[in-house]
Formats: C-alpha cells, sequence, structure tokens
C-alpha cells in the first residue's frame, strides 16, 4: 500500500521518516510513504489518477481547505474547522479528516498542560482554528483572544470559531501584552514571528505553545522556560497528528509513537547538525 505526504513547498516535511518508522515498527514491509509536491490547482487531477494502492494522503498548505471540496465525505471536525489534512480511501471514496486537533491536544497532555482555563491565540490561519478546537476539546470554556496582524482578515478562524460554538474575541497582534494574563498562548505563527514578543511572555504568566518546531527551543520559549514557565514545542504536535494518520491510513490501532518520537528527533538533530 502507498502513501504520502502533499503540499507546496514540501520538501522540509518531517511526515516521511514518521510514518516510514511507523510501518517498520510495525513490520508493514509492503507500505511505502512517498513525498509529491502539489499546489490547489493540481490537487484534483492528483486524486483523480491514483489507484487503488494508495491508502492515504496527508496534506500540508495550501491544500488544507481544498481538500474540503474535493473530497468525497468529510468529518464532522474538519468540517467545522475548516480544513483537513488528512484523506483516507474508504469505501465511498476519499475521506476528509483533521488529525491537526488531535496533535494538538495530544501534545498539550503529554507536557502536563491538558487543563488550560483560559487562552490567546497568535496568528489567525488553519492551525489557529485547529487550535480553538483543540481548547474547547481540553475544557476551555471562556472566549478565546485571537491576535492577528491584521483583524480584519479573520473572517475564516472567527467563522470556524462559530461552527465549533467557541466563543472568541479579535483583536491586533501588535497589542499582544495586554492580553497575555492567561494560563495559555498558542502561537500558530511562522518560524520567529513569535520572538519579538519574548520579553512580554516572559513577563507573563502563560505557558506557551509554539507550533514552530525546527529551530527549537525558539527564543520564546526560552523566555518562557526561563521564568519557570512550561513549554511545548510544535514537533509533539506533528508527531501526534501523524500517530493519528497512521491509525486511520492502516486500520491498526496499536501505533508505536515511540519509534516514530524517536525517528523524528533522530531527523531533527541531522539536520541541525548539517
Amino acid at each position: 500500500m502507498r502513501a504520502a505526504v502533499l503540499g507546496s513547498p514540501v520538501s522540509h516535511s518531517l511526515s516521511p521518516v514518521l510514518h516510514t518508522a511507523a510501518y517498520t515498527a510495525m513490520g508493514l514491509e509492503e507500505w511505502s510513504y512517498d513525498l509529491c509536491e502539489c499546489g490547489e490547482e493540481g490537487l484534483g487531477s492528483l486524486l483523480a489518477g491514483l489507484g487503488a494502492e494508495w491508502a492515504g494522503l496527508s496534506l500540508t498548505m495550501p491544500l488544507k481547505r481544498r481538500a474540503l471540496d474535493l473530497a468525497d465525505t468529510v468529518t464532522d471536525l474538519a468540517r467545522q474547522v475548516g480544513g483537513a489534512n488528512t484523506l483516507v480511501r474508504g469505501g465511498a471514496g476519499w475521506e476528509a479528516h483533521n488529525t491537526d486537533v488531535e496533535g494538538i491536544a495530544a501534545a498539550l497532555t503529554e507536557a502536563g498542560a491538558q487543563a488550560p482555563r483560559d487562552a490567546v491565540v497568535l496568528g489567525a490561519g488553519a492551525t489557529a482554528a485547529s487550535a480553538l478546537a483543540a481548547l474547547r476539546l481540553l475544557g476551555v470554556v471562556s472566549t478565546v483572544t485571537v491576535l492577528a496582524r491584521d483583524p480584519s482578515r479573520t473572517g475564516e478562524v472567527r467563522a470556524a470559531a462559530g461552527r465549533l460554538g467557541h466563543p472568541v474575541e479579535v483583536a491586533p497582534l501588535c497589542a499582544v501584552d495586554k492580553y497575555l494574563d492567561v494560563d495559555l498562548v498558542v502561537s500558530s505563527l511562522p518560524s520567529g514571528a513569535a520572538d519579538r514578543y519574548a520579553a512580554q511572555l516572559a513577563d507573563s504568566r502563560a505557558d506557551l505553545f509554539d507550533v514552530v518546531y525546527a529551530p527549537w527551543p525558539t527564543p520564546a520559549a526560552e523566555a518562557v522556560a526561563g521564568r519557570g514557565g512550561r513549554t511545548v514545542g510544535g514537533f509533539p504536535m506533528l508527531l501526534h497528528q501523524a500517530v493519528a494518520q497512521v491509525r486511520l491510513m492502516t486500520g491498526i490501532t496499536d501505533v508505536p509513537v515511540e519509534a516514530m518520537r524517536a525517528a523524528g528527533e533522530a531527523e531533527l538533530a541531522r539536520r541541525a547538525a548539517s
């Protein structure tokens, strides 16, 4: 059976390392996992050309929203969040799933940050919407503040919040220091973008979940850890969303998390040294 990660750009993806480690540990010698550059325009024709030997696909940007339009069925969670990071071949065709939510929730739980009373999210893209769903899953019922560079361009995350039934407020990212009296800050910003707020994070009481996984720790994470706060990086999220994908694609529930973790950490160390 075959699987792959699609996106553009996609060459940096850790997914082949994680999935292949799982197949090896599970004894799935006939399974392979590839990497394929694919933009939004090419996703439909690519899906149409895949044979029955294809079990599933991992999706990175910019494909997560486009997948909802092309899938034959969409899970409630993927529809609510407004994006799918996984396509699985089912009896009725391609099924769209979102395992990012499980990845975020599992990463926070693993780090002991599974019960924040309140939170603020930096950024307003697809990952921010998944973070809102994960926070709801973890029991955050208070209004979450979403801080965006341009609050007028937060329609999609606000729509996701409405579908999830999770209230949000929106404010400009430049006013971040006014919104840090919370248990948890979730940064869904690109690499380096949250680091400019390291001093404000150091002065707050908040734990930090930063979706960046390389280089790690980020200056923002170091600032939080320096005053005794809890920090969670993007690699645990990536690991646990991949664990959920392997489970969906293979139908095997006992997925070798630690083998996948070891392979991913080794690859990150190799990249950092090269």
